[in-house]
């Protein structure tokens, strides 16, 4: 079995720095990535300016110019409701990212610091025991 004849400290401090830091790493990565995807970030950014939920009109055979004025009128207000709508959940998802980004942070550095805050309570703790 590998690390029997190694000392228990220095496992200890393999497995806090190390191996801990690298799984929170992975999941960190594996929540921005699914945050991306839940909002669909980069298909709304491709489709930017798609009809919003593909309403548009044909304009027909023939050429009636108030026909067309209102194709035109109803297909541009359909893009444009897209293009809006696709920036609110652009915005969403991306205020998203930025609060995992923080959070998987503070929790990172929050574990690495962990064993400090452990000795500091221990000293403290005791020696407001003895005092």
């Amino acid at each position: 079995m590998p690390g029997i004849s190694q000392n228990i400290l220095i496992l200890y401090f393999q497995w806090h720095f190390f191996d801990v830091p690298k799984g929170i790493l992975k999941a960190w990565k594996n929540f921005l990535l699914f945050n991306l995807n839940y909002f669909s970030i980069p298909l709304l950014l491709k489709t930017f300016f798609s009809h919003w939920r593909r309403y548009r009109y044909s304009y027909g055979r023939g050429f009636d110019l108030g026909r067309y004025f209102e194709v035109f009128t109803f297909n541009l207000l359909s893009r444009v409701l897209g293009a809006i709508m696709r920036s609110i959940l652009i915005l969403l998802g991306l205020v998203g990212e930025i609060f995992i980004v923080f959070l998987g942070l503070i929790l990172f550095l929050a574990w690495l610091i962990l064993p400090a805050f452990l000795i500091f309570g221990l000293y403290f703790g005791l020696r407001q025991i003895l005092i």
